[in-house]
């Protein structure tokens, strides 16, 4: 048996579940149900152990269900033969809280990577889609949970870049400059963002080789495809970025050089994949970035990511679903949840694994 995995999970006010509790199959964990009925929203509990925050929606206040002050969700899990309680809670006031074993996180931020989790969402498109904020987020996740230093140099430059710009506005409306103050800034910016450069540009190369092996499992074509980290940090150094672009700020009223610019480029056969692959090319690409992820935790933590896929046998077809089933065939494959519209649909799937395997039917009751 696998030594990561959710046994228990009890939820109030999360969302449309107003009160819900599921003992787990240690293997697979199939929620079925009509749309509407809070089948997600059991997975984003799952992930919002993992990372304290929801997947889907950036405020808190928008995870409470209707009418209710506060939201409770509470995780039993088993990670290397050991118990472990996990419980976030969060009002409408604002107040938030994350427990291990029943002591509180002082940052949130100490937890991530603690719970190796990977999702797989028709939100996903949105990597593609989207501008290159989404794909930094993707960047800073993975990594994030697996180098926890990585998020305090995230805190620490966000801190830095917003009092910057405040600064460089400041000095608009009082009609001066104060090259002084800003060097101070500046330093504290290099002494962050390096940092996260060479981590970011550390990763992606990691990160490809399990990418392109992914891609071509799960196409079976030949095609090339690629990951392309971007970076204005890769020609000049921080501070030369900084140095150079000090009359452009003064004019923009923000800070235009720096990791906070960085972007992914996802290639497919030399050509950006958003103008020119189609709807299949890029469906396969973005499973195979998440199961790269998958991959890359798992040889970097030494444990299976808990793995949730929601509503992906409606997205894809039967071979990107087939390819999927196919890995939960390895033992060393760990806990995996699923949400679907059609029980026999996902019965029938999940039955060819050989694995046990356990499916909770919802319902507006629920």
């Amino acid at each position: 048996m696998q030594d990561l995995f959710l046994e228990h999970l009890s939820l109030v006010n999360y969302k449309n579940l107003e009160a819900a509790d599921y003992s787990l199959n240690p293997k697979i964990n199939c929620f079925v149900g009509y749309n509407g009925v809070g089948k997600t929203n059991v997975l984003d509990a799952v992930y919002h152990l993992a990372f304290g925050r929801s997947y889907f929606s950036s405020l808190n206040n928008q995870n409470i269900s209707h009418h209710a002050d506060f939201c409770m969700i509470e995780g039993l899990f088993q990670k290397e033969n050991k118990k472990i309680r996990i419980q976030s809670s969060f009002q409408r006031d604002g107040k938030k809280t994350l427990k291990k074993n029943n002591k509180s996180y002082k940052k949130i931020a100490d937890h991530l990577g603690f719970i190796p989790v990977v999702i797989i969402s028709p939100t996903d498109r949105d990597l593609i889609a989207e501008g290159s904020s989404t794909r930094r987020k993707f960047l800073d996740s993975i990594i994030g949970q697996t180098y926890s230093p990585y998020v305090q140099y995230l805190i620490q430059y966000q801190r830095t870049l917003s009092q910057r710009n405040a600064l460089l506005k400041q000095f608009k409306l009082q009609g001066n400059f104060d090259l002084e103050t800003l060097s101070v800034f500046n330093d504290q910016l290099i002494n962050y963002g390096a940092p996260i450069y060479e981590k970011r540009k550390a990763f992606v190369d990691e990160f490809l080789p399990y990418f392109i092996k992914r891609y071509k499992g799960i196409s079976g074509s030949q095609e090339e495809v690629d990951v392309v980290y971007e970076s204005q940090l890769h020609n000049n150094s921080l501070a030369e970025l900084l140095q150079d672009s000090i009359d452009r700020d003064r004019i923009l009223q923000h800070t235009s050089m720096g990791p906070h610019k960085d972007d992914l480029e996802f290639k497919i056969d030399g050509y950006p994949i958003k103008k020119y692959g189609s709807q299949g090319q890029q469906k396969t690409f973005l499973v195979a970035l998440k199961l790269a992820q998958y991959d890359m935790m798992q040889h970097q933590t030494k444990l299976p990511p808990i793995l949730l896929l929601d509503d992906i046998f409606d997205k894809l077809d039967d071979q990107r679903v087939s390819h999927i089933v196919d890995l939960v065939h390895d033992e060393a494959f760990g806990q995996l949840f699923i949400s679907d519209t059609h029980k026999e649909r996902t019965e029938q799937i999940i039955q060819k694994t050989g694995q046990s395997y356990s499916i909770f039917t919802l319902n507006k009751n629920s």
